[in-house]
């Protein structure tokens, strides 16, 4: 699945996503606002989990964000680096920790979020599949390592 203006950043470093900023992105005080934050952690997961063997019905939602703010992104960056790392994998549910790094390298901000396997067509979440839990479970494996 290709996501306009986010790439990953090289397979020597899974789960970073390089994300272009917008102008829409920016505040009033030259930064990228807080909720823009959102918006870009949303695009890395977005092409993290377009990776999963999930059928195309089967999505997720999120339950909860925790996010730090470290460091403002002033306008003259144009990217930002997210990394993801996918830290708990439940019966229904995944913990990923995130971090967004300036284009200069400096962390800008970090937290948590718990995604929820969705079924969509009934409107309530969902057991993660084998094929989900397998792929997932690699993923924490690659990072303990």
């Amino acid at each position: 699945m290709i996501i306009p203006g986010v790439s990953a950043v090289g397979s020597d470093q899974p789960g970073r996503y390089r994300v272009a900023l917008r102008w829409g992105d920016m505040d009033a005080l030259g930064h990228v606002n807080q909720a823009a934050y959102h918006e870009l952690l949303e695009e890395a997961r977005t092409a993290l989990l377009s990776s999963l063997p999930t059928h195309e019905k089967h999505l997720f939602v999120i339950a909860r964000v925790e996010l730090d703010y470290r460091h403002e992104i002033p306008v003259y960056h144009r990217f930002v680096d997210v990394t993801l790392r996918v830290e708990a994998v439940g019966r229904s549910s995944i913990t990923l920790a995130h971090q967004i790094f300036r284009s200069d390298g400096e962390l800008a901000a970090d937290g948590r979020s718990v995604l929820v396997a969705w079924d969509g067509e009934r409107r309530r979440s969902r057991p993660l599949s084998e094929k989900e839990v397998a792929a997932l479970s690699a993923m924490v494996a690659a990072h303990a390592q």
